[in-house]
């Protein structure tokens, strides 16, 4: 049986937002599934420790007072020759049955605020054309649509 975030927390009044640890695999992992990036816990826990050794990436979580984890995202600074020094999302899901309820918000304001603690000048994200309700939550946190591009991959 698959276990759900939204049945077994309660509310979201009392959010805080915290730095995750590998103790929050499990709740990550079935949030990559909501976002459609399906992952097991290992494979979590695995790429959550690397992450969190590297001072260019930082994930923090939203969690109830209950200790439910129904969110996260994770912001890195990928040094490019391009641009100037800038931070991106490497990804952010808030649990559906939490969602619109300023729990997103809160973690792209704590994100924007690392972000501008590393130096950057900006904070990149990318979004699937499909996910519109998305869009709409990135429009009305002032965030401005600069381009339409195509996604390439190859394996090597």
């Amino acid at each position: 049986m698959k276990r759900e975030l939204s049945a077994e927390c309660n509310g979201s009044h009392g959010v805080t937002i915290r730095s995750a640890t590998a103790g929050d695999a499990e709740s990550m992992a079935l949030l990559c599934g909501q976002l459609g990036y399906p992952a097991s816990e290992e494979q979590i826990r695995t790429r959550l420790a690397q992450i969190l050794l590297d001072e260019d990436h930082a994930v923090h979580i939203a969690q109830t007072p209950d200790g439910c984890l129904i969110g996260w995202v994770h912001v890195y600074i990928p040094e490019l020759l391009l641009v100037h020094r800038r931070a991106e999302i490497g990804g952010l899901v808030v649990d559906e049955g939490h969602r619109r309820r300023g729990i997103g918000r809160a973690l792209m304001a704590w994100a924007e605020q690392w972000a501008r603690a590393q130096g950057c000048k900006a904070l990149h994200l990318r979004s699937n054309v499909l996910r519109r309700e998305a869009h709409l939550f990135y429009d009305g946190i002032g965030y401005r649509k600069l381009t339409t591009q195509r996604t390439y991959q190859k394996a090597v």
